[in-house]
């Protein structure tokens, strides 16, 4: 791929935010990375409103559940609802284990449901698999419009 893959990360923990790019950051796949930290920001962006008319597509969404202003499934059932967004694969990535949350998630289309690690060393784990198989394995639609 000759183009940087362009990642979203939703999450409002600036913890887990700084986490996921460091880990990324390590990574052999060139990618961009763009963070917000709520639902209502996410939309803004994926949707090129107010401060992001100038907003790249992601390529890849990483989505947190509980997020302030609107949380992950509100912005989650959004994209999956949008013709023009839709085809983007979103990644949930949440402390959340509750059956109902992963179910919920499935029924609005997520590509994939992750569980957060508590250990810092399985979270970095985590998000070079996703990684992996998102960048190396699947075969993403270019531009996907």
């Amino acid at each position: 791929m000759s183009h940087p893959i362009e990642i979203l990360i939703v999450e409002d923990n600036p913890g887990d935010v700084r986490l996921t790019v460091e880990a990324l950051r390590d990574a052999k796949v060139l990618n961009h990375l763009n963070a917000v930290g709520d639902g209502v920001e996410a939309m803004a962006f994926l949707r090129r409103q107010g401060k992001y008319t100038d907003a790249p597509r992601p390529d890849l969404i990483l989505l947190d559940l509980n997020l302030p202003k609107k949380d992950g499934r509100e912005v989650l059932a959004e994209v999956k609802s949008d013709d023009d967004l839709k085809r983007i694969p979103v990644v949930i990535l949440t402390t959340s284990k509750a059956e109902e949350d992963i179910l919920r998630t499935y029924n609005l289309h997520a590509n994939c449901y992750i569980t957060k690690p508590v250990d810092l060393d399985q979270f970095i784990t985590v998000v070079k698999s996703i990684e992996d198989f998102w960048f190396t394995i699947v075969k993403l639609p270019n531009g996907a419009k």
